[in-house]
């Protein structure tokens, strides 16, 4: 379908004040049209994250747009249309992507419009909805053990919440560079996670890490608060905590410098080279993502209340479109 014969409308999950899931409302408006340099996707998937409720809780952005928007980072669909100068796609081309983190993208519609490099080719074998829960926490993974900690062969990575969004694919993508994988999780998830790579886990609920571990040289946090702290006193000399929440005044740094390691914050950017380093694992079979629940697009609160009790594994995804 050319841009010419595209609807000129669409749906799209809106929110007009900050509160509960139940603010999250389908509504009709514009479809985007793509400016120089980017496409045109029809949406087929999007994927739910953490990120998502946190803003909307808020009722803003990190950038500080506020309300009426769209929530929604992660999407997989189908170009339907190219901008001026565009030469990675052509119409038709199936994609997936992070377009624009950390400003508003709103995924949770039929169309979105971003710039082409935020996106990269769907990996084959990958559904819409699998790859619709891919990008941003894969990314996130990728970013943090990869280009921040140049993770190598042998090297012993901790990686906190590890039946997660982020975590069970930190797992695949640590054992990928040859670390030594250890993961936190209740143990009903450990059997999951030994398939997935890990070579020892620690159960949260009944055993404390920092008795036992030492010598880890990677730390991967999706918690915050206390554990960062705690987090420290596994790492060896030189070490690393890579935290992925925002830090406050009790984010460690001088405790870090102190211990002779290092206490970094990082946030995922936008990343087609990224993308497309994940979708060679994943049709190298070394990188497999885990969907817990998938909704349909009129059921956005009932995903995000899911999310909200962080016991699920993997991914929360919505289905937009066929």
């Amino acid at each position: 379908m050319d841009q010419a014969t595209t609807p000129t409308t669409m749906r799209a999950v809106s929110q007009d004040i900050a509160g509960a899931p139940d603010v999250l409302r389908v509504v009709e408006v514009a479809r985007p049209e793509p400016g120089r340099g980017e496409i045109l996707v029809r949406v087929h998937a999007a994927g739910v994250n953490p990120a998502d409720w946190k803003t909307r809780q808020r009722g803003e952005f990190a950038t500080g747009a506020r309300p009426p928007f769209t929530l929604g980072y992660d999407v997989a669909g189908v170009v339907e249309a190219v901008g001026a100068g565009v030469t990675l796609f052509q119409a038709g081309d199936e994609v997936f992507g992070m377009p624009r983190f950390p400003h508003p993208a709103g995924a949770y519609a039929e169309y979105v419009a971003a710039p082409a490099r935020h996106f990269a080719q769907r990996p084959g074998g990958l559904t819409p909805i699998q790859a619709g829960a891919l990008p941003l926490a894969s990314l996130t993974a990728w970013q943090a053990l990869v280009d921040t900690a140049d993770v190598q062969p042998g090297q012993r990575v901790l990686i906190h919440a590890a039946a997660g969004g982020v975590g069970h694919l930190a797992v695949q993508i640590a054992k990928a560079r040859g670390a030594y994988v250890i993961g936190t999780a209740s143990a009903a998830k450990h059997e999951l996670l030994r398939s997935l790579g890990a070579d020892e886990l620690i159960d949260y609920r009944t055993q404390d890490f920092t008795e036992t571990l030492r010598g880890v040289d990677v730390v991967l946090d999706a918690l915050g608060g206390p554990n960062w702290v705690r987090s420290l006193r596994t790492l060896r000399p030189g070490g690393m905590l890579i935290s992925i929440l925002p830090p406050d005044d009790t984010f460690p740094v001088k405790e870090a410098e102190a211990a002779g390691v290092r206490a970094v914050f990082m946030l995922v950017e936008p990343d087609n080279a990224g993308l497309r380093q994940i979708a060679s694992l994943v049709e190298g079979g070394r990188l497999h993502v885990i969907v817990d629940e998938v909704f349909p697009l009129e059921e956005a609160a009932r995903a995000h209340a899911l999310g909200e009790t962080g016991r699920t594994t993997g991914k929360i995804v919505l289905s937009v479109a066929p």
